[in-house]
């Protein structure tokens, strides 16, 4: 299909490998919406292209390759912004500075969920690939696995493989607003219980989830529940700052404020449209300064993700170092960091 012309009226060029083009001077900046699998490697060839990326959520498959990217941003002096969104949103922002300033009074509580009704992928079977896709070029970094019948579009985020179930595709949302509303960046202790309940089918990743994070003085929990949509707080998806004075419940765009006794003390709404953030990546990539949703920031908000999948993963609690994010005493925790890459794929900076 031919794309139609924008409002300068170009039209844009199709391409099927982003790698075509990393050293052609006549564009300045990669957006990175593919696969999770795909989020890190290409941030870093991006960055040693000398390309400015804008890379959507999660900012890594695996704690291993996040920090990479890290490392390749600052190495090639590249802004990065990673796609959560809700760092650029007015409402957003307006509501953690008065969490910083008191106006719910000390939180040691922070709630994240995201509520949805899924429905199951069934038994996929091996299948002959289509002809729109370069199934060598989509699997990219991921090591080589046959292709089957319920793999894509949407559904690789339940796999291993390729994705980071529910907590990687929409808690990383909700737990960076908890993790900036708190000021905190890498937990004492991670806990995670749930698992596959509502279908007997292929998927790896629950669907029933709830992780606990301690921070030795505040907690933050996320909750995800991909088969039944009953909203928490009176929204399916959204983050609960809960204080000594009061208590702030905030939605895709919108923040509201109860007093100690449960009544509304104020609400302030937004739009919650993604183009702030896109704004934002374009501002810095003139002025040099880090974006919002930086590629630092948007590591350790994924590393919590990774976190709760380990400890559900290997069914047990984990213990870190919150000084240097270290897992402590824990091999089978450790071995999970980090995955194999197809040969000639193994990030580098």
């Amino acid at each position: 299909m031919k794309a139609s012309a924008d409002i300068q009226g170009k039209e844009p060029e199709g391409l099927e490998d982003f790698r075509t083009i990393l050293d052609r001077s006549d564009w300045d900046a990669l957006v990175i919406a593919a696969p999770n699998h795909w989020h890190a490697p290409a941030t870093i060839l991006g960055c040693q292209a000398g390309k400015h990326v804008y890379v959507e959520k999660p900012a890594s498959q695996n704690a291993w390759e996040g920090q990479l990217a890290v490392e390749a941003a600052r190495k090639y002096d590249r802004i990065v912004q990673v796609g959560m969104q809700r760092r650029s949103l007015d409402a957003f922002q307006q509501g953690i500075q008065m969490i910083h300033d008191g106006a719910i009074g000390k939180v040691h509580f922070a709630r994240a969920w995201y509520a949805n009704s899924r429905g199951g992928i069934g038994k996929g079977e091996p299948a002959d690939i289509p002809d729109w896709l370069d199934y060598e070029l989509w699997q990219g970094p991921a090591p080589e696995h046959p292709f089957q019948s319920n793999l894509i579009h949407y559904n690789w985020h339940w796999f291993w493989h390729w994705g980071n179930g529910e907590l990687g595709n929409n808690g990383i949302h909700s737990l960076d607003v908890c993790r900036w509303g708190l000021q905190v960046d890498c937990p004492t202790s991670v806990t995670s219980t749930g698992g596959r309940y509502h279908f007997d089918d292929d998927q790896q990743t629950p669907d029933t989830n709830i992780v606990a994070f301690d921070f030795g003085h505040a907690t933050i929990t996320w909750e995800g529940r991909s088969c039944q949509n009953h909203p928490i707080e009176g929204t399916t998806f959204g983050v609960a700052f809960y204080g000594t004075e009061g208590t702030m419940i905030m939605d895709s765009g919108s923040f509201k404020i109860m007093d100690p006794k449960n009544q509304l003390v104020s609400e302030v709404k937004g739009d919650g449209s993604d183009t702030q953030h896109l704004q934002n990546f374009l501002d810095c990539i003139r002025s040099g300064e880090r974006p919002t949703g930086d590629i630092e920031i948007g590591h350790k908000s994924t590393m919590l993700c990774h976190l709760g999948n380990i400890a559900y993963r290997t069914g047990h609690t984990l213990h870190l170092n919150p000084d240097t994010g270290k897992i402590l005493d824990d091999p089978a925790a450790e071995a999970l960091l980090r995955k194999e890459y197809r040969p000639g794929w193994t990030p580098k900076v």
